[in-house]
């Protein structure tokens, strides 16, 4: 297609996997941090310019589902040719949308391919282990993708801001410096390293939420009988703590976002487009890892051809 050509539903339609593929990685540039060591999260909209518009409900919608078709398409492959796997972890603020971008990016791919972790408040067993260990083993295995609803990332975050949490992590006092953070991240930066080094390609999704749209989707918890369940007072509580959040997002950003395992920084403002962006981002990961079904020996063919022989010999 024409790069300025007006999408429409119908041109959608006829676009090839190569097409969609290639729309997705422009669509994922637009948020891809790369080398963080310059990143400066006021430079990140939460409502950026977008390639068609938001209330253009019927070609969102189309645009969506054309994405999990082809992440369900690259998934397949990946998952048969068990040499990769893919690690996508998603962090955000409360109400950015984490589950529901989950939810519905990854409503296509085969569940035997994919698993979702969410983290919570650590249990006592995961106390007494190092701060990577309760993710480290729950990675996916070659083949299949792995998504953490929040992760280890939680260490350079919530747990800079309360030192509570950090106090009740039994480290010895000697390690609890002023370098603590610069070490987790450095840390982290190394794990994620040796992961690719590995055949677990890393890529990390922060949903950009204003304090203003937060706001308004905690009132419609609160107004919206349906959703009363998910809300908690603890989260107003943390939204006290925004600017210090912002921060500490933009620290850990920029000290951990390489080229090998990017951080992509994507408007959440408006959840239908954000989605889009989610699976724009893991179809570019994927694509990168230049998957290929696997190639059948001449022994295996000769073998189906036989197989194929008594099958239509049946009476």
């Amino acid at each position: 297609m024409v790069e300025n050509e007006k999408i429409t539903v119908e041109s959608l339609k006829k676009m090839s996997d190569s097409d969609l593929i290639l729309r997705a990685k422009k669509i994922s540039k637009r948020f891809c941090v790369g080398d963080g060591q310059k990143f400066k999260l006021k430079n990140y909209s939460t409502q950026p310019k977008m390639i068609f518009g938001p209330d253009d409900k019927p070609l969102v919608k189309e645009a969506l589902a054309q994405g999990i078709d082809i992440l369900s398409k690259l998934q397949e492959i990946l998952y048969a040719q068990d040499k990769w796997s893919l690690l996508v972890i998603f962090q955000a603020m409360d109400a950015a949308g984490k589950d529901g971008a989950i939810k519905h990016v990854l409503s296509g791919i085969n569940p035997q391919g994919c698993h979702v972790t969410a983290f919570k408040a650590p249990s006592d067993e995961e106390l007494d282990h190092e701060f990577l260990w309760r993710c480290a083993k729950v990675l996916p295995e070659r083949g299949r993708i792995g998504i953490f609803n929040r992760s280890y990332y939680e260490e350079v975050l919530v747990v800079r801001l309360h030192e509570a949490i950090l106090k009740n992590q039994k480290l010895p006092e000697k390690l609890i410096t002023k370098k603590i953070w610069d070490q987790r991240l450095e840390d982290i930066s190394n794990y994620e390293s040796y992961l690719n080094r590995n055949g677990t390609k890393v890529i990390k999704i922060f949903l950009h939420v204003s304090k203003e749209e937060q706001k308004k989707r905690f009132l419609e918890r609160i107004d919206e009988k349906e959703k009363n369940w998910k809300f908690s007072p603890g989260d107003v509580k943390e939204r006290g703590y925004w600017d210090q959040y912002m921060k500490a997002y933009e620290e850990a950003i920029r000290k951990s976002s390489t080229k090998a395992s990017p951080w992509y920084v994507i408007p959440a403002d408006n959840k239908s487009y954000a989605r889009i962006a989610v699976a724009s981002a893991i179809i570019t990961a994927l694509d990168e890892l230049d998957l290929k079904y696997p190639d059948v020996s001449p022994e295996k063919l000769a073998e189906l051809r036989e197989i194929k022989k008594v099958l239509l010999e049946e009476k």
